[in-house]
């Protein structure tokens, strides 16, 4: 091929490729598109993240903590504690102390965490114990069992057949013609039993806020937080009952109301250390189990007979056992086979046992006598016991 035919190749692809360009621009069409990457690694180890964010926004003074090791230095007066964290393991002491905190003139704000158990008089939620606070299964809760609550102060007003967003918690403040609307979780109800509480919230299924003077502060309980976790925060007022919980006030948030135990320490904060002991843990017992010395040769294999074996396990029996262990197990054997073709055997008399047995096996009562017999407690000479045994076999065998 020549090389003005390449030439012209060249210069023909070249041309074909920018027409193809050109098509292609004029026919491409720009836009946008959002890429979500989920939420930051911040937000997923806080699920209250975003309120922490929200409640600074509006002016308050906010911070976390993680234990009630802040309590002794944290004041009463003007301060707002969410103790959002879990209570399984709170101590009677460290209840005391947070209601002690409160009566002081904090205020304190929990999740009830456990339902009132009828039989036992309690529910175990300390906090909610020492409050005279029961929280029920809303389905299974008999509203006629319980006493008519108050209606003075921020209470919820009767809801017509009617009203719309029955299913969400409504709060009615004075003065205000049109409730708040929270999406508490229906299926718990909150109880006053000593109707202490001067302000409360209400869905058409169950009470889900309750707060009460307690000395000189405030405490505040609720069904359930999750309408301030990070995915729920903005859906109706969620957000705006936070600021309204914790306004006038500093706020902290409490995530952990106990302490870790030792290994949940180290195997937070030190989990290759324990990977690396665990390991050299195991090669320590795998060194110090290895054989020492040379092998063992094999048995041979013509001493393997079943007599031997046998003999050997008869021999280990009797030593470990003794004589009367054998011969008990010889006339209980006896005992059992004969119940099974005499039922009530059990029931009778020796005598009546031996004549049965008697009757079973076609053996003179001399037989089954001998057989049979009480055991002496002196130890039997060698033909004694050989010949006691005979009898027993003799007789199970003719069963």
């Amino acid at each position: 091929m020549s090389r003005r035919t390449l030439l012209w190749l060249a210069m023909a692809l070249l041309i074909a490729l920018g027409l193809l360009g050109v098509y292609l621009f004029s026919h491409a069409e720009p836009y946008e598109e959002v890429v979500k990457h989920g939420p930051t690694p911040e937000a997923q180890a806080n699920p209250y993240l975003a309120a922490e964010h929200f409640l600074r926004k509006q002016g308050l003074q906010v911070q976390r903590a993680d234990g009630l090791e802040i309590l002794p230095t944290l004041p009463s007066n003007g301060q707002t504690l969410l103790l959002l964290g879990d209570r399984r393991d709170m101590t009677p002491r460290q209840a005391e102390r947070l209601l002690a905190w409160a009566a002081k003139g904090g205020h304190l704000l929990f999740v009830a965490e456990r339902l009132w158990d009828e039989e036992a008089g309690k529910s175990g939620d300390l906090l909610l114990d020492s409050l005279a606070i029961q929280q029920y299964d809303s389905e299974t809760y008999d509203e006629s069992s319980s006493e008519e609550e108050p209606t003075d102060g921020d209470a919820e007003q009767p809801q017509p057949a009617d009203e719309p967003y029955a299913e969400l918690t409504q709060l009615y403040l004075e003065n205000e013609d049109a409730p708040a609307y929270f999406n508490f979780d229906t299926r718990f109800h909150l109880y006053d039993a000593e109707n202490r509480a001067h302000a409360w919230a209400n869905s058409d299924a169950a009470t889900h806020l309750l707060q009460l003077y307690h000395g000189d502060g405030l405490v505040t309980v609720l069904s359930d937080a999750w309408i301030w976790r990070n995915r729920s925060i903005a859906e109706y007022d969620n957000a705006w009952l936070l600021w309204y919980l914790g306004q006038d006030s500093a706020v902290t948030l409490l995530y952990r109301a106990e302490r870790d135990d030792l290994f949940s320490l180290l195997l937070h904060h030190f989990a290759e250390a324990l990977v690396a002991l665990t390991l050299l843990i195991a090669l320590g017992l795998w060194f110090v189990g290895m054989r020492q010395g040379p092998l063992l040769a094999p048995a041979v294999p013509s001493r393997r007979q079943l007599r031997e074996h046998l003999r050997a396990s008869a021999d280990f029996l009797l030593r470990r056992s003794g004589q009367h262990s054998l011969l008990r197990s010889l006339q209980q054997d006896i005992q059992r086979r004969a119940r099974r073709r005499h039922p009530g055997f059990e029931q009778l008399g020796v005598a009546e046992q031996w004549q049965v047995l008697g009757r079973l096996t076609r053996l003179p009562s001399s037989a089954i006598s001998q057989a049979m017999r009480p055991l002496p407690s002196q130890r039997l000479a060698a033909i004694d016991f050989t010949r006691q045994v005979a009898h027993l076999q003799t007789l199970r065998n003719a069963l």
